[in-house]
C-alpha cells in the first residue's frame, strides 16, 4: 500500500454511484497545487471512498470547498493518459472557500487565537 495525504480544494460536488454489486462508491476531484522553481502547476487526484461513510460525507464534499485526506494512492490508464487517484480510508473538511472569504472565524473572532497561516 502507498499511502498518500493531500491537502486541496474539491473540483466537483460528490457523486455517489452504485456498483454492479450494490455497493456505493463516492467519488470526487481534489486539484493541489504545486509549486517550483518552473511555476506553479495543479495536480488533480480521483478520490473515492467507499461505503456509508461516503454517502454521508458527500453533501459535504462541494466544489471549492476545502479538504484534507488519506488513502492508498495509484494510477490508472485511460486513453492514453494516466490520472492519479486516491482510494480514501481518512478525511477532514477544512471549511469552504466562502467562509474564508469573509473573513475570520468564529473562534478567532472570539479570541481563541488560532491562526490559519499555522501548517499544521
Amino acid at each position: 500500500m502507498k499511502t498518500l495525504t493531500i491537502a486541496g480544494n474539491i473540483g466537483k460536488d460528490a457523486v455517489i454511484r452504485t456498483t454492479q454489486n450494490g455497493e456505493k462508491v463516492t467519488g470526487w476531484p481534489v486539484a493541489v497545487e504545486e509549486r517550483g522553481p518552473n511555476g506553479k502547476r495543479t495536480l488533480w487526484f480521483d478520490c473515492t471512498l467507499w461505503g456509508r461513510r461516503g454517502e454521508s460525507l458527500a453533501p459535504h464534499l462541494t466544489r471549492g470547498s476545502r479538504v484534507t485526506v488519506s488513502g492508498d494512492f495509484s494510477t490508472r490508464e485511460h486513453d492514453g493518459k494516466t490520472y492519479l487517484t486516491l482510494k480514501v480510508y481518512d478525511v477532514k473538511l477544512q471549511g469552504d472557500a466562502e467562509r474564508r472569504q469573509d473573513g475570520p472565524s468564529d473562534n478567532r473572532s472570539q479570541g481563541a487565537g488560532l491562526d490559519d497561516d499555522i501548517p499544521f
